[in-house]
């Protein structure tokens, strides 16, 4: 008998984990079926390790080798597969499923074909499941690195409705809509910050190299004392960043070192990374990115069409409300968001509204709460939710097209203002020369 570690809901849609000793992993999966349970994850619980009776037994166990390369194989597996190419199977697994080819050919179809390792190597696994008489779904969740929660409940609907064709094509097209909108921010956000990087790049070739060599010369034909106010202020900023930020000690022989505003920068940075990744830390900032000036209007746009999309394709797949909230609440990407849904899920386990628990996180705008209102009313909630995500996905393209069109003049005005900072502070020096070489000339001629 062995030990499974599982994780399954229940039929009020909350999570709950356990161990079951049983013989084998679809036994397990049975079991938790008897139990009124729905498997996400069954995996077996990883036995102690134990040295002694390795060396006591005159070496290692025949297979233990074996073993350990499995294990390790099983932990790596799911890092190397992008979203695009999950969304490119999807397509073409519902494409086949959809033409009436079996699931389990159809897997085997795009096993061949498959050029990525990693989902190579998955769709075998899937296809062994599918053969030892394991479901689709249940073959899924073993790899929960890959095919999410999201994509595992969906396809279970699926194959409990018996619909696993209609369901594979709406998630191909939720994954398809979302790849589209992440590009087009990608590539919108691509100009502006090649463009920022190329005018740091320059800017801090001309604080670094420039103008200390103009400094010198200003030096040598005013001396000390006489350089302007603005003049002086623009060199002793490049005199920082010169030292601070590279350095070149003797005892390293010259060899270019971080200074201490690299380090304070690389300090910061981790501050930032440790912070976020506290619950704390990750609610304020996810918070802050909604609130910010241009940016957090996209991104509130964005996540609330991934919050109506998801809730909308899992409802009208046939899966439980509850199970379907929880499930959003889990594949959110922003805390904020999360609770918002947490709070509605609360709400619908009590049998209220999805409308108050709306209204109450300040989160989502008049329109959607309204159109979810009619939606509950009406009976025709997924189909609401759907409408809501389409609609915010146009907005998302007007507001990223409106970002990008703003960006780019706040650059253009931002680089002129440094740039000419930079050029007048190296003027003012020779004005004042000129000023003073026309002063001797008049006292001479006296």
């Amino acid at each position: 008998m062995a030990k499974f570690n599982y994780v399954a809901m229940d039929s009020r849609g909350k999570e709950t984990k356990g161990v079951l000793e049983v013989g084998s992993q679809s036994e397990a999966i049975n079991r938790l079926k008897e139990m009124g349970f729905f498997p996400t994850k069954v995996i077996e619980a990883e036995k102690p390790k134990d040295a002694k009776a390795g060396k006591s037994s005159g070496g290692a166990a025949p297979g233990t080798a074996k073993a350990g390369k499995t294990r390790s194989l099983n932990f790596s597996i799911g890092s190397g597969v992008k979203p695009k190419v999950l969304t490119t199977f999807t397509r073409q697994l519902a494409t086949l499923v959809d033409a009436g080819l079996p699931l389990l050919r159809g897997l085997r179809v795009l096993q061949k074909q498959e050029r990525n390792p990693t989902l190579k190597r998955i769709l075998n696994d899937l296809a062994m499941s599918i053969e030892g008489g394991s479901t689709f779904s249940e073959g899924l969740a073993q790899h929960p690195k890959v095919f999410n929660r999201l994509f595992v409940n969906m396809v279970k609907a699926g194959e409990i409705g018996g619909v696993l064709e209609v369901v594979l094509n709406r998630l191909s097209e939720f994954m398809e809509k979302a790849q589209k909108i992440k590009g087009k921010v990608v590539a919108a956000m691509f100009y502006p910050s090649a463009v920022m990087i190329v005018a740091v790049g320059i800017l801090g070739l001309l604080m670094v190299v420039v103008v200390p060599k103009f400094k010198l010369i200003f030096a040598d034909l005013l001396g000390d004392g006489n350089m302007p106010a603005f003049t002086d202020m623009v060199l002793n900023i490049s005199e920082i960043l010169k030292n601070q930020t590279i350095i070149f000690p003797e005892w390293a022989g010259g060899f270019p070192l971080p200074g201490p505003v690299i380090w304070a920068l690389v300090a910061l940075i981790i501050a930032f990374k440790v912070m976020v990744r506290t619950k704390k830390g990750r609610y304020i900032w996810d918070k802050a990115k909604l609130k910010l000036p241009v940016l957090g209007t996209v991104i509130s746009k964005v996540a609330i069409a991934r919050f109506t999309r998801t809730l909308g394709t899992l409802v009208s797949s046939g899966v439980p409300i509850l199970q379907a909230l929880t499930i959003v609440k889990e594949t959110a990407g922003n805390l904020v968001i999360a609770g918002a849904v947490g709070a509605i899920y609360e709400s619908v386990k009590e049998g209220e509204t999805i409308t108050a628990p709306l209204e109450k996180s300040a989160v989502f705008p008049p329109m959607v709460i309204s159109m979810v209102d009619v939606g509950e009313q009406t009976g025709a909630l997924p189909e609401m939710l759907l409408k809501i995500a389409d609609n915010y996905d146009d907005e998302v393209d007007n507001a990223v097209s409106a970002m990008t069109s703003l960006l780019e003049p706040i650059m253009i005005v931002f680089l002129a203002v440094i740039v000419g900072s930079i050029v007048i502070a190296l003027f003012l020096p020779l004005i004042t020369l000129i000023d003073k070489m026309g002063g001797d000339e008049k006292g001479s001629g006296d």
